[in-house]
């Protein structure tokens, strides 16, 4: 019987990931960075990545769990939490609506159960697609519970950022999000679990500054936005011309901010190298 509801499960990601792999476009894709066109299907084939300069194209919470997770491993936590409305903002429900059936998912945050090479961890996704992967207080909370599953099995955490900050429409609840995140995590890292966080683009605001940023280790996509204010709100309020390539991945890791710059076809052998030594060290 489990491995019937592990076989449906299964199939229900691979569904999922079809889906969320929404590189724009027909027959044909134009890169936003580099300009030149490829083949649909060659972008799809390389994880969403522009063959001609290594582009990384945003993509959707369970395709990225596909691209990491051992297949048939996946396991969602708290699959219906849903968001609110607690400050009756004007328009917020109606949006709140429209990107559910936009996307399909119920929030901006994935997390699940799930075994990377056969080790077991925990994997929350925020998915640009909803609210710009916005920090509500529904994603906040599924953050936590997902910190606080890790912490209870102690089981290796991984979160993949993507976020435009915290959720104007929840004003001061939204903000207390950061708090509440930051505290289960140093929970768990005093029991000595290990957290991966990796920053996709673009990881800004609220997330940056709380969860996004305490990780025992901290990897990036290759050309991830990453900061808490835009580079061109910094640039306007000091007056001053910003170094080329600010707040990028690859300036992050330069100036000690993130540990390495891993492409997202290497994410996976990455991930699962470091579960491996974290596992050795811990038996040692």
């Amino acid at each position: 019987m489990n491995s019937i509801f592990a076989k449906r499960r299964a199939r229900l990601l691979a569904m999922k990931a079809i889906r969320d792999n929404y590189v724009p476009g027909d027959k044909l894709v134009t890169c936003p960075k580099c300009g030149q066109e490829s083949e649909r299907k060659a972008v799809a084939e390389g994880l969403s990545v522009c063959p001609h300069c290594g582009y990384h194209w945003p993509i959707g919470g369970y395709y990225r769990l596909s691209t990491i997770l051992d297949p048939g491993s996946f396991r969602e936590l708290n699959a219906k939490y849903p968001p609110a409305d607690p400050l009756s903002f004007p328009g917020y429900r109606g949006k709140l609506t429209a990107a559910q059936h936009r996307t399909g998912l119920n929030e901006a945050a994935v997390t699940a159960t799930g075994t990377i090479d056969g080790r077991k961890c925990v994997v929350g996704v925020l998915d640009s697609r909803f609210f710009m992967g916005s920090m509500s207080a529904a994603v906040g909370e599924k953050i936590t519970l997902a910190i606080e599953y890790a912490a209870k099995n102690k089981l290796p955490l991984i979160i993949f950022s993507a976020s435009g900050g915290a959720r104007m429409q929840e004003g001061i609840l939204s903000l207390m999000q950061m708090a509440k995140t930051s505290a289960a995590l140093a929970r768990l890292s005093d029991k000595g679990i290990l957290y991966i966080s990796v920053l996709t683009d673009p990881t800004t605001g609220g997330v940056t500054a709380s969860f996004a940023s305490l990780g025992d280790i901290i990897l990036a996509e290759p050309g991830a936005l990453i900061g808490f204010a835009g580079p061109r709100v910094i640039q306007q309020t000091i007056g001053e011309t910003l170094p080329e390539g600010f707040q990028r991945a690859e300036y992050q890791e330069e100036h000690g901010f993130v540990d390495a710059v891993v492409p997202r076809a290497r994410m996976r052998d990455t991930l699962a190298q470091l579960l491996m030594l974290h596992e050795k060290g811990g038996r040692a």
